[in-house]
């Protein structure tokens, strides 16, 4: 190997850096070294920039043994680098923001015998972690509310950059402009301090979820620090990446998730009292944002919105895309069915942790939700509305629910925070309403398809599009009965207001019946799979009373006499099996439901038809049968004899109790702390 001409030292086959080579030194297990690392190696280790991917290999290929036995070094690195945050030099605070994410990330990775105890091994030892675990806290806590600290000197000219010692060549750059610049690169730079800051407290907070560390995060209450990091990212002119919002909502969620059925959870009260508007418009625009970049990965595996007429696709499908408007765009690529639906399996991405803070905020505090439904109108620029992106993004979720565990919670997730939502009369008469009027684009990946809708519409109906697509594509013997009981749920709450105002909305109401009566058969068709189930009662009576509250209060929120009919025709039409859904399911002998209605309604029709009336339902015109015109008229007819005895309390409901819903809000507090932890880890 050629020595170099300056140093006279062998040249490496590859280039290493000098950062490389400290870990390695740091890492070495030589006895005969030093225990404690002089000041200098550090000085100059926080000052070099971090080879993250070298420093997670390293690390990822210690077994944890090996790890245990490096304890004396991986307590000076831990150390060394709180010291660098309580009292940065240079860039050295960014550096240790930037080593510690990466370290905490693949120590808290790895499996250990006792996690607990064996993580505070490594970072500080059973007798300092108090000291040393509440200072990296504190220190942490200030980061992510001030990024750097009053009276501390910022890197001048951007993160990691000498300061540029030329001046323009008519002279002295006038003071004003100095201090200018100067000020806004070192906005920037706490900017960016701020938001490693976050990185790093996601990737304790997501690795050390299972263990006692986290205590330190709650008995600090980190909550005023990062509702300041918010405001203070949302200031800035290069806010435009909504990451810098929705990372420090999603620390809120998992914080406030850790352990709050066990104990009273201070971030869980934080958000009850939170009434800071700015910053929740600021969340509202951030978790918008990220929905709709959730929503398009699905579109991204298969378009699915039929293109309109225009010019320029017209002259692509004859060849002469050239000379089109714009040119010929470049072409989607087209996946086949068995690699679409892995990567469908896939989705969604990791952000979508977001939305367990989203509901925590929707639970507990009614001017988010108020924001939520009512906050940023569609804009000047085409961007939708953030309520209808979470739409648009739940109605995706719900067409691919059935494809993996983590997408069916996520899916829940979302219904109950619709279900929040419309319980509350205000917001629901909101969403009822025309000055809810916006466009939402809904799934159409997966048939049957429902009308397609591009114009602005008021959003309670794309609630309900929603709530039917879920209902028809997720049929199955192994029923999510949870998953259906909240769509009809939410479905029979939004007409029981309807039902109680008097509201009328113009809406396809005959794909909405003709769904719940395609459950009723299918949960009769296959009742011996599904009788078992836990909760399918809870289903069975929203979808009877459901249908019963049209058949006796049709007329309060129908839009036409003809909509009322049509319900009537489907119902008499499904007499047989309504019929035999109330025997298979014994619904006779619960007092719970209003089947009785139902039948009734079938039977006095089908006798004012004849004997075989349900022939003549049908529509068939052979013989003497009736036509489904003349069928029509005959309801039209018998409204004057028929006598709807309808249950009380069809459109009552029980109100949302998040105790209920524990055991799925643990698994979905889990599922987010793992999306954190693959997204930090990227």
């Amino acid at each position: 190997m050629e020595p170099s001409p300056l140093t006279h030292q062998p040249r490496p086959e590859v280039f290493q850096p000098k950062i490389v080579r400290l870990y390695e030194a740091l890492f070495k297990d030589d006895e005969d070294a030093p225990a404690e690392k002089p000041e200098g190696f550090w000085k100059e280790f926080f000052l070099l920039r971090p080879d993250r991917a070298s420093l997670r290999r390293m690390l990822d290929e210690t077994p944890v043994g090996d790890l245990l036995h490096l304890s004396t070094q991986t307590r000076q690195l831990f150390i060394k680098a709180v010291q660098a945050l309580r009292r940065p030099y240079g860039v050295g605070d960014l550096h240790a923001l930037d080593t510690l994410s990466t370290f905490m990330t693949c120590v808290l990775a790895k499996r250990y015998t006792n996690p607990s105890s064996d993580i505070i091994e490594v970072l500080a030892g059973l007798d300092q972690i108090d000291t040393v675990f509440g200072d990296f806290v504190a220190a942490l806590e200030g980061l992510i509310r001030n990024g750097r600290g009053p009276g501390v000197e910022c890197c001048p000219h951007g993160v990691g950059h000498a300061q540029d010692k030329r001046q323009p060549a008519d002279g002295q750059e006038p003071q004003q402009q100095q201090q200018q610049r100067k000020g806004k690169s070192n906005c920037t730079y706490t900017a960016d301090l701020q938001q490693r800051a976050v990185e790093l407290a996601l990737a304790v907070s997501s690795g050390a979820y299972q263990t006692s560390l986290l205590t330190y995060f709650i008995q600090r209450d980190l909550f005023p620090a990062i509702i300041s990091c918010i405001q203070s990212q949302s200031s800035l002119e290069t806010s435009g990446d909504e990451t810098r919002i929705t990372r420090p909502f999603m620390l809120l969620g998992l914080l406030a998730n850790y352990n709050k059925f066990e104990f009273q959870n201070p971030y869980q009260m934080r958000l009850n009292d939170f009434v800071n508007e700015r910053v929740i418009k600021d969340i509202v625009k951030g978790v918008g944002k990220t929905c709709q970049k959730l929503r398009d990965q699905y579109i991204d595996v298969q378009e699915d919105l039929p293109e309109g007429w225009t010019l320029a696709n017209t002259l692509n499908k004859i060849g002469l895309g050239a000379i089109a408007p714009g040119g010929k765009p470049p072409p989607k690529p087209v996946y086949d069915a068995d690699t679409a639906k892995r990567m469908f399996a896939e989705l969604p991405g990791e952000e979508a942790a977001v939305l367990l803070a989203t509901y925590d905020f929707s639970h507990a505090n009614k001017l988010f939700s108020l924001e939520l439904v009512t906050g940023a109108p569609r804009s000047e620029k085409g961007e939708d509305s953030p309520f209808a992106n979470f739409i648009s993004l739940t109605s995706y979720l719900l067409q691919h629910a059935h494809l993996s565990q983590r997408t069916t919670l996520y899916c829940h997730l979302n219904l109950m925070v619709f279900r929040l939502l419309i319980e509350d009369p205000v917001l629901c008469k909101r969403m009822c309403s025309d000055e809810s009027k916006v466009p939402v684009r809904l799934c159409r990946q997966r048939s049957p398809y429902l009308p397609l809708v591009r114009s602005e519409r008021v959003i309670a109906t794309a609630v309900m599009d929603t709530m039917i697509d879920a209902i028809n594509h997720n049929l199955r013997r192994r029923l999510d009965v949870g998953l259906y009981t909240l769509c009809v749920g939410i479905l029979l709450r939004i007409i029981s207001y309807m039902s109680r105002s008097r509201t009328r909305l113009q809406y396809h109401w005959a794909d909405l019946f003709r769904s719940l009566l395609s459950l009723i058969r299918f949960l009769t068709t296959y009742a011996s799979d599904l009788k078992g189930l836990s909760h399918i009662n809870t289903l069975l009576d929203h979808v009877v009373n459901l249908l019963a509250l049209g058949l006796s209060a049709g007329e309060t929120f129908l839009p036409t006499p003809a909509a009322y009919d049509d319900l009537f025709y489907k119902v008499v039409e499904t007499g047989e099996v309504l019929v035999k859904f109330r025997d298979t399911y014994g619904l006779a002998n619960r007092a719970s439901n209003s089947i009785d209605t139902l039948v009734s309604v079938s039977v006095h029709y089908k006798e004012m038809l004849g004997t075989d009336g349900s022939k003549a339902v049908k529509g068939k015109r052979t013989g003497g049968q009736l036509t489904s015109l003349q069928v029509a008229e005959v309801i039209k007819q018998g409204y004057e004899t028929l006598s709807i005895q309808a249950k009380e309390g069809l459109d009552s409901w029980e109100k949302y109790r998040e105790a209920d819903e524990r055991t799925l809000l643990k698994k979905m507090g889990r599922q987010a702390v793992g999306d954190v932890g693959a997204l930090i880890s990227r």
